[in-house]
């Protein structure tokens, strides 16, 4: 997906935090001490992001630079910079899948194909419902349970094609699949089934 804004048409007029997350704002900022409150620009970004359908329009990243007391090109800076910020729209389900080595080792290319062949939609595209976006992205930091993808907050590991479109089907229905491995070992635990200490080694 191309890194660049949304277009004037797209772009809200205006923007303010509810006041839920202006109370987390206040509470994310008074965490610095005084005149280093700019360190808060990432976690407001991140709470701005949340609370506008995840992703950041510029009056958001106004809002958060006249609360910082920044200059609104530093804070575009960071925005434009960390690839967590989605700087135009995506979709209600934003699917990460990770191509980097140990996940495409492991099979991430047939992740990405069965992404694609669900959704009829290439990667950093859209569909036309906007529900998914696809990307393809750099370490997620689950390699043990590679190959892997990340939908919003959540990680899907240990994928296959199948399992892969399990995943989306159950989302496109509205459900909510089971997060973590889903070959159906436990967390991190070896595939096949522990290899040492397996003996019982009594209270010593």
């Amino acid at each position: 997906m191309k890194r660049v804004p949304a277009p004037d048409d797209q772009q809200p007029d205006s923007f303010a935090f509810t006041a839920e997350n202006a109370a987390k704002a206040e509470q994310i900022i008074a965490k610095y001490p005084p005149r280093r409150q700019a360190s808060a620009v990432m976690p407001l970004l991140d709470l701005a992001q949340r609370q506008h359908k995840n992703w950041l329009p510029r009056a958001a990243m106004n809002t958060v630079a006249e609360m910082l007391d920044m200059p609104r090109i530093r804070v575009y800076e960071v925005a434009t910079f960390y690839t967590m910020y989605n700087l135009a729209p995506v979709g209600e389900h934003f699917v990460q899948i990770c191509t980097t080595t140990p996940c495409w080792l492991r099979g991430s290319d047939d992740v990405v194909s069965a992404c694609k062949n669900k959704l009829g939609i290439d990667l950093g595209e859209t569909t036309a419902d906007g529900k998914f976006t696809v990307i393809e992205v750099e370490c997620l930091g689950a390699c043990v349970n590679a190959p892997m993808m990340q939908v919003n907050d959540d990680y899907f590991e240990d994928l296959t094609a199948d399992s892969t479109a399990a995943v989306l089907d159950a989302l496109a229905r509205g459900d909510k699949p089971k997060v973590g491995p889903q070959g159906g070992r436990h967390t991190t635990e070896p595939s096949g089934g522990p290899t040492t200490l397996t003996d019982f080694m009594g209270d010593g």
